[in-house]
């Protein structure tokens, strides 16, 4: 991280969004452990990114919070600090409305999304993609793994060669994964000899 990039962070203020995300503790996850860790975690591949806008970092502490809490009063996001209008701006570009199916979701953000949401939806599918390693549902992990490259792929390739690299390798392990352990099933390879995630 540059100097420049550091002093970008010390100057922002999260912690006001991170107790707003604190609702999201205790509302589990398919892949194991719950929507708050997966609200930072999201936070923590940015930065890895240096994507270290302060809005983006702030909506991604919080990117869950109008889908996930039915009732949320938007009026604590609204009124966090001098930038929560944004941040709540950014949140429901992101966020998927009751009508859209995922599919329109993601091209909707891929069409006419900001740049900052763009990002966000492809940080967000890293986490969830390296959640995906813990998801019994092998009907599910393989959808998820085609919806990734048919709609979030090109999300990445327009924001962050790097993202979609890792994005790419995400998919093409949890692929092996699942071609591993139909041979298991079908008894063609010793479950020893499978490298699980």
């Amino acid at each position: 991280m540059t100097t420049e990039e550091m002093l970008r962070l010390k100057g922002a203020h999260f912690a006001p969004y991170i107790q707003l995300a604190t609702v999201l503790i205790g509302k589990t996850r398919s892949g194991g452990g719950n929507m708050f860790r997966h609200q930072l975690d999201t936070m923590a591949i940015l930065i890895d990114y240096s994507h270290i806008d302060s809005v983006l970092i702030k909506a991604a502490i919080v990117h869950d919070i109008l889908e996930d809490i039915p009732g949320f009063n938007h009026n604590l996001l609204l009124s966090v600090d001098y930038e929560g209008h944004v941040v709540y701006d950014l949140v429901q570009e992101v966020t998927k409305k009751p009508e859209e199916t995922k599919a329109v979701f993601l091209t909707r953000i891929l069409e006419s999304g900001s740049h900052n949401a763009k990002i966000l939806k492809v940080a967000d599918r890293i986490s969830n993609m390296i959640s995906l390693g813990f998801v019994n549902d092998m009907e599910f992990v393989s959808r998820y793994t085609d919806e990734t490259e048919q709609y979030v792929f090109p999300i990445a390739e327009l924001v962050d060669k790097s993202m979609l690299k890792e994005l790419q390798s995400l998919v093409d392990s949890r692929r092996k994964y699942m071609t591993d352990l139909s041979k298991i099933k079908s008894e063609e390879i010793s479950p020893d000899a499978v490298d699980f995630l």
